[in-house]
């Protein structure tokens, strides 16, 4: 949930953002994810990617910390 709202997504709850995510990565639709699903699946997936890569750039969080 912290890092759906350091990236504005606070529009949908943490099972639903869990369940976009398996529904585009989880290519067996086993209802896990293998880490090699998951890395090819960010790798496909530009928005995926994006948010990933946001999550772990650490200035966005220092932007809401500062902000209160």
């Amino acid at each position: 949930q912290a890092i759906q709202a350091i990236n504005g997504h606070t529009n949908m709850s943490a099972e639903e953002f869990t369940n976009v995510i398996f529904q585009k990565i989880d290519v067996n639709n086993d209802g896990e994810l293998t880490l090699e699903e998951f890395i090819t699946g960010v790798e496909r997936d530009k928005d995926l990617l994006e948010l990933i890569t946001k999550s772990f750039d650490l200035s966005n969080v220092l932007k809401v910390i500062q902000s209160g």
